[in-house]
């Protein structure tokens, strides 16, 4: 895995995109913090910018790098939350604007497998994380699922086992401008 995630490394500093196995599905990634590496992200997946994307950060000390605020409710569901849950927060910093939702929040998730854990830790930024399909499209639960477009046309695919636990996509909730969370997707 020690290669892998090296190599993974060198392209998200160059700026490339990556098809790579998430804590839910297989997503397509690069620096959250790259607005150009963000740009072939919508462009492959054929999407408007105005759409935001998932980001994943490997801690809540990360987490706090990128967000000005986090209600304590918030430190409670993260340190207790079993499946793979992603928050949208309102606004965030040093995140690429491209990345950012129009109402100025962002969809962040802390992924517990290991894969992902060890490539952001090393990598030292966030990494985004959306599905690896065509925007519209249905979303692939499997490597053999993703469409060739995507294989072909992503960057760098990252060559590592995949997991049975790559099944679903993640549960999301929003933190509301009154401080209350809504569930969006259970």
């Amino acid at each position: 895995m020690k290669e892998v995630i090296k190599a993974t490394i060198i392209n998200l500093k160059e700026g490339n995109t990556i098809l790579y196995p998430t804590d839910t599905v297989w997503g397509l990634g690069c620096d959250a913090t790259n607005e150009e590496a963000v740009r072939k992200i919508y462009r492959l997946k054929r999407r408007e910018e105005s759409k935001s994307l998932i980001i994943l950060v490997d801690s809540i000390e990360m987490l706090q790098k990128y967000i000005e605020y986090i209600p304590k409710q918030v430190f409670q569901i993260l340190e207790t939350v079993e499946n793979p849950t992603t928050i949208i927060y309102n606004n965030p910093k040093r995140i690429a604007n491209n990345a950012v939702a129009i109402d100025n929040t962002v969809a962040i998730r802390i992924p517990k497998n290991e894969f992902c854990q060890k490539l952001i830790k090393e990598f030292g930024k966030p990494i985004v994380s959306t599905s690896a399909n065509i925007s519209g499209e249905v979303t692939p639960k499997t490597f053999k699922e993703i469409s060739n477009e995507i294989k072909l046309n992503v960057d760098y695919v990252v060559e590592i086992e995949e997991s049975s636990e790559n099944i679903k996509p993640s549960t999301i909730l929003k933190i509301m401008t009154d401080g209350s969370i809504k569930t969006l997707r259970a």
